[in-house]
Formats: C-alpha cells, structure tokens, sequence
C-alpha cells in the first residue's frame, strides 16, 4: 500500500489528541493529590508567584526582540520586499517566525503551571514512601513532554497544511529556536544565580542545611528550578524537535520533487509513532520493589524506544514507498541516542566509580575536586561524540544506498529517530526539578528525617536523568545541525537555480579554501564566548545576591538563630535574580546571530559553510563537556552528603559543595544553552542563504 496525505495526517491528529488528552488526565490527577501542610502551601504559593513573576517579565523582554526580529523578517525573507517578488512570502515567513516563538512560550508556561503546582503535592506524598511520590513528580514532569511534543506536530503539519512550503517551517522552527535561546540562557542565569548564593552562603559560610529557611536565597533557588529547569528545557527540546522535523521536510520536499511525496509522510508518520510510544513508555513508568526511581525513569525510556522501533518497522512494511534504508537510519540515531544517554549516566550516576573517585579526590581539598572532574568531564565527551559521528556516518551511508541525493537525508531522519522518544525524555527531565523542589519543600515543611530521606533519593535520581537527558538533548542537536547543515545548502542551491547560476552549487566545502577557514575559526570561537558570557552573568549576579544574603543575616535580629516568627526577605533575592537574568539574557544570545551575519555577508556561503562546521564541533564538544562535569560534581556532592567520605559537614563536603558550585552555570546555563545556540545559527543562516549570495563581499 502506497502512503497518503490523509492516512497520516489522521494519524498524526489522532497522535497529537492522544497527547493532549492524556496530558490533560495527568493535570488533574496531580491536582487532586492532598497537598494539606499549610506552611509547604505558603512556600510553594512564594516559589509559583516567583516563577510566574520572572516568566511574565522575561516574556514581556522576548515578545518585543520577536515583534523586533518578526518586522526585519518580513522586510528582507525570503526576499527583500522591493525585489518585487510580492508581500505573500515576507508575511507568511514573518508570521511563521512568530508561531514557532508563541508556540514556545506556550510550553514554557504549561510546563510551569503543571511542575509548580506537583512539587508541593510530591513533597506531601513523600510522607507515604517513594512510590506514591515518584507517581507525582513523574506525571507532573510527563505533562510538559506530552504537551511539548504534540505543540510540535502540531505547528509542524499547521505550517505544511496552510502554508505548504517547507522553506517557511525554516521560519517557524526559527522562532521557536530564538525563544528557546533566550528562555535557557536567562532562566539558566537566573536558577544558577539562586543556586551558587544560597550554596555557597548557606553550606559552605553558615554550615546550614541546603533548603535550611532562614537562607534569604532559598525560595529563588526552587523558583530558578522551574524558570530554568522546566520551561527552558522544554523550550530547549521542542526547538531541537523542531528543527530535526524541518530539515527533514526541507530535504524530503526536494526528494520529493517539490510536492508532498513519501518522504515528506515519511517524517510525519514517524513523529507520530514516536509521540505514541511515549505515551506508552509514560503509562509504564512505575516504581516497583525491584527497583528505585533511576530504574524505572530509564525502563520507560528502553520502552519507549522499543514501542518506536516496532511500530515504524510495521509501518514502512505497511507503506510499500517507504524504504528500509530511511528506517534504518532513523533506528540508528535513536539507538546512539540511549547510548550517550548511557555514557553520560557512567560518568554522572552517584553509584557509578567515576562519581565515588570525584567524592574521594573531595578529601584533599577543592582544588582536587576541580581538577579531578574537569579531567573526567573531558573524558566523558568521547562516547558522545564519536557516538555522533558514527551516527551520522551511518545514517549517511544507508541513504546513499537509495543515491546520493539520499545521503544527508539520511542523516536528517537520524535525528528524527533519535529526537523521536523526546516526550518521554522531556518527562524525564522535567521530572528532576519537580523532585528537587519537593526536598526543599519537605526540610523547610519540617516533614522528617524519613520524608527528606525518600525526597533526597527521588532527587538523586533526578540529578542523574538530567545528565542523561542533557546528554541526549546536545547529541540530537548534533545530529539535528548536521541536517540543518543539509537543509542550507539546499536552501543555496534552489536559490543558485531560480539565479540562473546553476554551475556554482554546492556539493561540501573545500577545509584548505581561505574563505571556508576564516569561517571555521570565527565559528569555532563562538560557543567558547556565548559560554563565558552566560558564566560571567551567573558570577556576577551571584556575587550580587551573597552581599543582599550577607546584609539580611547581619541586620535581621534572630534570623541566624532561626528564632520563631523572623523570616528572611526572600522578595529581594528573587529580584536581584531576575533583574539581573533579564538584563544578561539578550546579548549572549545576540553575538550568536550578529557573528552568522557578519561571516555570511563578508565571505558569503562558503564562509557560512565553515561557520557552521566550525561552530558545530567545538559546540557539542563544550556543551557535553560542561553538562557532564556539572552532572558529576553535582551528584558527587549528594554521595558525600549521603554520609560518605565524612557526610555533611565535613572537610570533604565543603570542597564537594564548592565543586557542585563551579559545576552549576556549567550543567545548568551554558551547557544545554549551547546546543540551543549551534540550532539558532544554522537556522540563521539557511534563512539568509539568498542575502548571503547577493551581497556578500567575497
């Protein structure tokens, strides 16, 4: 049977109603759930209030830069209006461009509502053991990966349906992608800032618990847990899925000789089969007596993938003009997905050796808590990188057996496969913070030792997912980039046509061409700055709350002692991370876009082709490196705390604290903003590929 337009555009509705629905059951299963401690209420109200201030103020900030970006677009894409090719196109890519960014914002907020309201119900039901209150924190974080993943299908087919040219979903995913930057880089300063202040004031000079309530800082901390954790994540992760489906279209609509053929169903078919199997792998994510809460969020994900695998299989034997090969490929990304997600959860689980030998190196002092995890987060970029690479080798290759047109094809729909279980992987991570929220809500509800006990092993297994998700997130930006790296050079390539300069296409880029090399090194010099303006945002905003944490525990009488009725004012630190969040987020994110711009009009595609490689490998290389040191001095901080190497208080947890405190902008702001930037500026530069051949100087 042949594939049709109507079978799988049912399909994918049929997909996308199963989501929203289901996310809509676990919504309201989770609200139920007693939530009856008045004082866990009062700060959950402060950390929801804090959340949804920071939120409204930074999308007051994006919704401008997008009207801003939105005007440009519509005077100069995908040609300058006065070049009288019509105002059709400039709109519908202007309006494009701000679906993809409002869709966006959309699962931000829904992530937010849902985690802000489980982590006090999470933190109730940990009183009744690990079992019911993994189900709340699981099921909060699961909201946001369903709802995440169908916004995607959804926009995706929306664009294709009314639109029809795949050039637009360029524009959509660019939206997306340019929300999602901004929305990690200032919920990630914005989390880190609360984080390494009430750590290193609180831990490290006071000597009081983690979430201990007289720390001024603490109430910021859990609010940063959702800004950054939760709404930049899925912001993060839908634009990586996104941008995968929109290469893939891109490419599959030339295959398909600029109609909507197999190829293109092909990925739609696809994306719907991996929304299904996630609501699958959701369904089974259980706590049993065999196994804790790390067991379980990696069992659904095995399930998930399997579910995938069959269910596509069945559906290429179904549809006679789908080929294995696409298939193939498609399985190939997805298997080296779970296995960075393995590598990355060697070097990062707190029951792995590399972990205990991070915690042990803690006895000796900081500076060997440092050097021992910058060494083992260095190590730990190679399985995901060379995972990557063997991927796309493959991917390359099965699709070249179709010919050669095929080849980068294949590697697109690689990252279709890998980023085809991304709801369950959204849940997974979403589920970290959710948990994390709950220990502090439990030690500053006065829940109990065993209450906080249950919450600490539910948050070291969120700790250890969230490396893995971090991992898997930046290993399916690298395949996805790789495919944008395709979708461009079609974009060039039409457009060489419709110029009449046919001779000129591209088919790669000559590494020895001056103009190509002055690309790869502008591009490789970019991550390595983005990074160091988000870090130097988080240390300087950072020291500006510990003065504030200083001056509270200095005038307020009694609130170091912890006498009853004196609070801390937890509003001013809230303030200061916000404040300076907003005032940090966009010039990171700009030097990104400025930077493609310059290199494209001074060297033109060839520079951009550099540029784009250039900034690829140095990017996953970054972001991998610091994503896993954090996620390792972060649980090797927890192993200490479990009452190894001396326990709290100790000389080694002090230097575990410190280790965790340089790891946190690592793991938390500039590593997952990373993978997020490489996507911005291949997207950058695919929409401007015809201004880049008009106007460049070389």
């Amino acid at each position: 049977m042949q594939a049709s337009a109507g079978v799988i555009y049912t399909l994918s509705v049929l997909a996308i109603v199963l989501a929203i629905v289901y996310a809509v059951y676990l919504a309201v299963w989770v609200k139920q759930q007693k939530n009856e401690n008045k004082t866990i209420e009062r700060i959950a109200g402060l950390i929801r209030s804090g959340a949804n201030t920071f939120m409204r103020k930074e999308y007051a900030i994006l919704a401008i830069f997008a009207l801003v970006v939105g005007g440009l677009i519509f005077l100069f894409l995908p040609e300058p209006l006065w070049h009288g090719h019509g105002i059709t196109p400039n709109l519908n890519m202007m309006l494009c461009y701000l679906a993809g960014a409002i869709f966006s914002a959309i699962a931000g907020k829904i992530g937010i509502f849902v985690a802000s309201l489980a982590n006090a119900r999470c933190a109730e039901a940990a009183t009744h053991g690990i079992k019911p209150a993994f189900l709340v924190g699981f099921r909060g974080g699961a909201v946001m990966g369903l709802i995440v993943v169908a916004s995607c299908l959804l926009g995706v087919m929306g664009v294709m349906l009314l639109v029809g040219d795949p050039s637009m979903l360029l524009g959509f995913s660019f939206g997306a992608s340019s929300l999602a930057l901004f929305a990690k880089a200032g919920g990630g300063i914005f989390t880190k800032t609360a984080d390494v202040s009430a750590d290193l004031a609180g831990k490290v000079e006071l000597g009081i618990p983690e979430d201990d309530p007289r720390n001024p800082a603490v109430i910021a901390d859990n609010v940063g847990d959702n800004v950054g954790d939760v709404a930049g994540m899925g912001a993060d992760l839908f634009d990586s899925n996104v941008a995968s489906m929109a290469a893939a279209i891109v490419m599959a609509f030339v295959l398909d000789g600029h109609t909507t053929g197999a190829n293109v169903l092909m990925v739609f078919c696809y994306a719907a089969l991996g929304l299904i199997s996630s609501i699958v792998g959701i369904y089974t994510a259980k706590v049993t007596d065999k196994g804790g809460p790390t067991r379980a969020l990696n069992n659904s994900t095995y399930v998930t993938t399997g579910v995938f695998l069959v269910l596509t299989a069945l559906a290429t034997l179904l549809f006679k003009d789908f080929r294995w090969e696409i298939w193939g490929a498609s399985a190939v990304g997805l298997l080296v997905g779970v296995i960075i997600g393995l590598s990355t959860n060697y070097f990062t689980d707190d029951n792995a050796p590399i972990v205990k030998k991070v915690a042990h190196a803690s006895q000796s002092g900081p500076a060997f808590t440092i050097l021992s995890g910058v060494s083992y987060g260095f190590l730990s970029v190679l399985p995901a990188m060379v995972g990557i690479a063997v991927s796309a080798l493959v991917a390359y290759n099965l699709g070249g057996l179709i010919g050669p047109e095929y080849s980068m094809f294949g590697i697109s729909m690689a990252a279709v496969g890998m980023l085809s279980i991304v709801g369950m992987i959204i849940s997974n991570d979403a589920y970290g913070p959710i948990v994390d929220n709950a220990r502090g809500l439990a030690e500053m509800g006065g829940l109990g030792e065993e209450t906080i006990r249950v919450a600490d092993e539910l948050d070291s297994a969120g700790n250890t997912v969230k490396a893995v998700t971090k991992g898997f997130a930046i290993g399916a930006a690298g395949l996805t980039v790789i495919s944008l790296l395709g979708a461009f050079m079609s974009e060039v390539n039409v457009k060489l046509e419709e110029m009449g300069r046919a001779a000129e296409k591209l088919v790669g880029f000559n590494l020895i061409d001056p103009t190509v090399f002055f690309g790869i090194l502008v591009g490789a010099a970019i991550p390595a700055v983005f990074s160091a303006m988000l870090i130097l945002g988080v240390d300087k905003n950072a020291q500006r709350m510990i003065a504030e944490i200083h001056r509270q525990f200095r005038e307020i009488k009694g609130l170091a002692q912890g006498e009853p009725g004196v609070e801390p004012e937890y509003n001013k630190c809230i303030d200061i991370a916000t404040t300076g969040a907003l005032k940090e987020l966009i010039p990171a994110g700009l030097v990104a876009i400025l930077a493609t711009l310059v290199v494209g009009f001074i060297g033109g595609v060839n520079a951009i082709g550099g540029f784009l490689l250039g900034n690829i490998v140095t990017g996953l290389l970054l972001a991998l490196f610091m994503s896993n040191a954090g996620g390792l001095w972060d649980n090797g901080k927890k192993y200490v705390e479990a009452g190894n190497m001396g326990g709290k208080g100790s000389e080694a947890h002090k230097a575990a604290v410190i280790g965790d405190t340089v790891g946190d902008p690592f793991k938390d702001t500039a590593g997952p903003s990373i993978n997020t930037q490489i996507t911005v500026v291949s997207l950058v530069a695919s929409l401007m590929a015809t201004l880049f051949l008009r106007f460049s100087i070389f």
